[in-house]
């Protein structure tokens, strides 16, 4: 019993381990629509964190090398 108990708390705790790793990697830059990872990184390299992205002006996202259009939509989500 002791065995089956063992390896039932091994098997939830890898899979807790992995819900929670995949988790930790996604960003709301993820979701929006023109942004990859390349832009993901460029901004976050450029500001830091979401919250300075968010104060930042469309121009200093284009700034970057970004598009108008993706610029603007980066703003408007978040």
């Amino acid at each position: 019993m002791t065995r089956i108990q063992d390896e039932v708390h091994r098997f939830a705790i890898t899979f807790h381990r992995q819900l929670r790793g995949k988790n930790s990697l996604s960003s709301k830059l993820d979701d929006i629509q023109g942004v990859g990872p390349k832009t993901r990184t460029k901004l976050l390299k450029q500001f830091g964190s979401l919250k300075h992205i968010k104060a930042a002006t469309v121009d200093e996202i284009e700034a970057l090398g970004i598009s108008k259009t993706v610029a603007q939509t980066i703003k408007l989500s978040l």
